[in-house]
């Protein structure tokens, strides 16, 4: 683990030890790609204005979130199956973040159940939510995150149908039999075609409700006293919708670039979504995170934190646990440096003065 100096590194290591459909549904997004690359591709053209001479021999990273306080602005995201990484999936990344003391989105499409994962010990965790068809399942559902102890639901917005995943195809994606979604285990469910091999899975992945509306928003907040969160809004417009239906906060998010190709890199739609929402509710960055230099451009154009996804999949691969453990580590340190190198000793200090985007006006420095 000693020669792994970023993030980056465990995607290498994940891609070796993993089955080729396994690393493919984890590392692929939808069609031409092109918004997966973009996700990172679009960090690199924002730059630093760092401020010099300030004393930072001492920087504050913590925050507080939803009333929550957490060590840094870095938060796990959501990701389906994590058991075909490694043996212990959920509960591995469950007992990373708690020792790293920050939050946790568990998928819907777990492999560990929210009772499994609250089992690991204390932690803030987040449950993510489909709704599908049966508005009965999804009750169950948000009853058994509540009853686990689960802090907030992650409503996914941005998945109607799933995208097209050329590589899930080619591969002929199937969770494999020894694993299951573990979250729909014991909930009545109505029918299920028995004699298909793959029921649950099946069952779940067709039971995506096209019918999704911001009613729906409101209608969660009727069956649950948990915040909501909005998670895959990419435009001021539907920003200003989440918070008129209730939001109690925001997750900028193409879905890891795996539902609509060509949308903008989240760090490019950013900026928009904090804009409309006025600071009204907290604004949150999830996509294309590598490094602590990402955070801090995140945190300039307004956004509360982040989220990572793949780093922790990849990590989780590789290492385990200790991956996940040291993807955080890394990351908390990063952003830690950035801060101190831009002359910024707590994250009130980040401003949008800090950074310079491809869209900004050309500055008129004042003359002495």
């Amino acid at each position: 683990m000693d020669q792994i100096t970023n993030v980056m590194g465990y995607q290498a290591i994940a891609k070796e030890k993993l089955p080729k459909m396994v690393y493919d549904y984890y590392a692929s997004g939808a069609e031409d790609q092109w918004t997966l690359q973009e996700n990172r591709n679009a960090f690199s053209k924002i730059l630093f204005r760092p401020r010099i001479l300030i004393d930072v021999s001492k920087i504050d990273i913590t925050t507080t979130f939803l009333g929550f306080n957490i060590s840094m602005p870095i938060m796990i995201a959501p990701t389906a199956m994590q058991k075909m990484a490694h043996p212990e999936g959920e509960y591995a990344t469950a007992r990373a973040a708690a020792a790293a003391d920050t939050i946790m989105t568990l998928s819907s499409w777990a492999t560990s159940s929210v009772e499994e994962v609250a089992s690991t010990g204390p932690g803030i965790r987040f449950f993510q939510l489909y709704v599908l068809k049966d508005r009965n399942v999804v009750a169950q559902l948000v009853r058994r995150a509540e009853r686990a102890g689960f802090k907030a639901i992650a409503l996914t917005v941005d998945t109607p149908r799933l995208g097209r995943r050329e590589a899930d195809i080619k591969n002929r994606f199937t969770l494999p039999p020894h694993l299951t979604l573990k979250n729909f285990e014991g909930l009545d469910l109505g029918k299920i075609d028995k004699t298909d091999d793959f029921g649950l899975t099946s069952y779940v992945s067709s039971q995506t409700d096209q019918s999704l509306n911001w009613n729906d928003v409101e209608w969660l907040q009727t069956i649950t006293h948990l915040p909501i969160l909005v998670k895959g809004v990419l435009t001021a417009e539907d920003a200003r919708l989440s918070v008129q239906a209730g939001a109690a906060g925001i997750i900028v998010s193409n879905h890891g670039a795996r539902q609509l190709d060509y949308v903008p890199a989240t760090i490019m739609a950013l900026e928009e979504v904090v804009k409309a929402a006025q600071g009204r509710v907290p604004v949150f960055l999830d996509g294309g995170v590598r490094r602590g230099t990402d955070v801090f451009k995140a945190l300039a154009l307004g956004a509360s934190g982040v989220f990572i996804g793949r780093p922790v999949l990849f990590a989780l691969a590789a290492h385990g646990e200790a991956g996940v453990r040291k993807v955080l580590q890394m990351l908390r340190d990063e952003f830690e440096l950035t801060m101190a190198l831009s002359g910024c000793r707590s994250l009130k200090d980040i401003t949008r003065d800090h950074i310079l985007t491809p869209w900004d006006a050309p500055r008129v420095v004042p003359k002495l």
